[in-house]
């Protein structure tokens, strides 16, 4: 008996196939090769097409069949992950009407700041733990204020998970832990906010119905399941944030325990049982796939919008021939502190932990006689890993202390200088794991159907592969306090 794991991502779609026995992987694919192209038609936006996800997850689905190292028609639920924050709207017919306006897009920020002066500060972070911000509703927001034309046509708005889900069942459902991403959901009344519809004059007939996370979302159509060489009727019994995914393939479902993720963007995300929240909304936080009524376990999160996609640029631009791996090992020649150089990462939208400022991505103090690719390749990992140890001490001003990170070894912490580095300047262990976003989906989808009893017996064969422990930390607080004073200088001239 098999489970099938869908991760819709911002570069590409990853699925996975695993054995309900071992709770091991069994097959990957991963489509298309080459990075999804994000579609910046002004400076802050940021589109992808859903139609374009969905063809893709077709065929990463067949290319995972045609290892032939399963029987497809074993699969017996499906779960999916997929990039938080993105506004999928659709008509009664379930068209799409345009394309996603998804995570790392900034052109809501002025309406969402709006909304939280007039909801209330206090208000808006005693009730739904955020602002407004540039989430879901605020896009959605923009659309309305915008595209009239297209809003009076909106049937149901979605986050990108549902999309697919709908693709594959032709329901459309949704659930807290998403609705609370999208910034519509009030914890303390515990219903969808009737502040933020309110405020932005949005229809509650917008919104899908709300079921249990862990729940059948949808049975896969039949002619779905012919083309896919699947077996009609098997559930979508499992939907998730990417983030709130991501932590549940670690087994981080306790108050205390934190998971990290360096891929397009990079996270680091607690779960915690208080309905916490960040007065300057830096840090934002959701409900866990864990997340009940009675248990009210919250996600806290922090979001760096450019990690990997500063990465996958300096490749492109400064060695475009050559592979991750080829570069990492590049990285390794350059000393600690790269010879003086510095990179500010944040090229990739409003960054919310500096206050929804963006800074533009920057490469400082280059000497021309001295510095090489190997300084900028390591330059550019250590810039990233200091952006998630600025992150991470806002986290801990709000009570996060972890004591050890899991993150699963994929992305960027597949290079030793980024995984060090990220252990020697936040000063906190790393346990690695095999685990990826569609592993978890899987596992997730085999909770919802009631395969596994829990989360817990869906995990009693997680393993650590390595366990990485400070041994720089004295050499890089300096170096890091140096790369925190440009970025504060470059704040305040903003």
């Amino acid at each position: 008996m098999y489970l099938l794991g869908i991760d819709l991502g911002t570069s590409s779609i990853k699925v996975a196939v695993v054995d309900v026995t071992t709770q091991k992987n069994i097959a990957t694919a991963q489509y298309p090769e080459e990075e999804t192209a994000i579609k910046s038609l002004q400076s802050g936006w940021a589109e992808q097409s859903p139609n374009e996800w969905w063809q893709n997850v077709q065929q990463a689905i067949l290319k995972l069949n045609a290892t032939g190292l399963f029987d497809p028609k074993e699969i017996k639920a499906i779960g999916v992950a997929y990039q938080m924050h993105g506004l999928v709207v659709v008509d009664k017919d379930q068209n799409v009407l345009r394309d996603s306006i998804i995570w790392c897009d900034s052109r809501a920020v002025e309406l969402g700041n709006n909304a939280f002066e007039t909801i209330g500060e206090e208000k808006s972070l005693k009730h739904l733990l955020n602002s407004p911000g540039n989430f879901t509703a605020s896009k959605l927001a923009w659309v309305k204020a915008n595209e009239p034309e297209i809003y009076n046509r909106i049937d149901k708005t979605m986050l990108p998970g549902d999309f697919i889900a709908m693709k594959l069942t032709g329901e459309i459902t949704t659930s807290i832990s998403a609705l609370s991403e999208g910034i519509f959901w009030d914890f303390e009344n515990h219903e969808i906010s009737k502040d933020v519809m309110d405020y932005y004059g949005i229809s509650g007939s917008l919104i899908p119905q709300v079921k249990p996370l862990f729940s059948e979302h949808g049975y896969l159509r039949a002619d779905i399941a012919a083309s896919l060489g699947l077996s009609a009727g098997i559930p979508v019994a499992y939907k998730s944030g990417d983030q709130p995914n991501n932590a549940l393939s670690l087994n981080v479902l306790k108050p205390g325990e934190v998971a990290a993720t360096a891929g397009t963007s990079g996270v680091i995300y607690g779960v915690s049982n208080d309905l916490t929240y960040d007065k300057q909304s830096r840090v934002n936080t959701f409900a866990h796939v864990t997340y009940s009524e009675e248990k009210k376990h919250t996600g806290v999160l922090l979001c760096i919008n450019g990690t990997g996609s500063m990465y996958r640029w300096a490749k492109y631009n400064f060695a475009p021939q050559s592979t991750y791996p080829e570069l990492n090992n590049l990285a390794l020649k350059a000393p600690i502190g790269s010879n003086g150089l510095k990179v500010l990462p944040f090229g990739n939208g409003a960054e919310r932990m500096l206050n929804n400022k963006y800074t533009g991505a920057q490469l400082l103090g280059i000497d021309l006689n001295l510095h090489n690719q190997s300084d900028i390749f390591r330059a550019v990992q250590e810039g990233i890993a200091f952006s998630f140890r600025y992150g991470l001490d806002i986290m801990r001003e709000n009570g996060m202390k972890p004591k050890v990170i899991r993150a699963g070894r994929a992305n960027l912490f597949l290079s030793d200088v980024f995984a060090q580095t990220f252990v020697d300047v936040t000063g906190i262990p790393v346990e690695l794991y095999e685990n990826d976003g569609s592993v978890g989906a899987a596992l997730g989808a085999g909770i919802g159907a009631g395969i596994f009893k829990n989360a817990e017996e869906a995990f009693n064969n997680h393993e650590v592969i390595k366990t990485l422990i400070p041994q720089h930390s004295a050499a890089y607080e300096p170096i890091y306090q140096d790369w925190k004073k440009i970025l504060e200088k470059q704040l305040a001239i903003g």
